[in-house]
Order: C-alpha cells, then structure tokens, then sequence
C-alpha cells in the first residue's frame, strides 16, 4: 500500500522534502515505517529512539498498525523555552 508520510522541521530537513510517497505491505506498523525511512535516509537515525510519529492528527506508538487512508506526520524531538 502507498502511504504519504509528511515530515516536519529537522526531520524534514534529513529527509529533503516536506512528504515522500512510500510502498508498505499491508498491515504495516508505525516501527516497520520508521525502519524503512530510516533506510532510505540514514540521516534519520540521529534520531530513531525519539522520532515522534502521528497517525491521524494523534501521536502513535511503534505497534500502531497503518492503513492506506491514514495521514502520517513525522517530527524529531522538540524542545523550546
């Protein structure tokens, strides 16, 4: 299944795009798709263990389980004052 996954400050900035298209089996999880990006853009790894992922307008674990119509949104870890 194709999904299109939006990416957002610094995440956005390793991957060099604001959104990729990308094919995953189905039934797919958030863990599986941070995986595949992270082999696609190693640049990504910096942040593996803190990447933040939502699914739908709401932040998702790495079990969640993905379907072709979810809106995927990727965002390193923040922090501000």
């Amino acid at each position: 299944m194709n999904l299109n996954v939006l990416f957002f400050a610094a995440a956005r900035d390793a991957v060099g795009a604001d959104a990729v298209t990308v094919d995953v089996p189905e039934g797919s999880s958030i863990g599986e798709l941070q995986q595949l990006m992270i082999q696609r853009t190693p640049q990504l790894e910096r942040w593996s263990q803190a990447l933040l992922w939502a699914v739908n307008n709401r932040y998702a674990g790495c079990d969640q389980v993905l379907h072709a119509s979810d809106v995927i949104a990727c965002f390193p870890p923040v922090s501000g004052g």
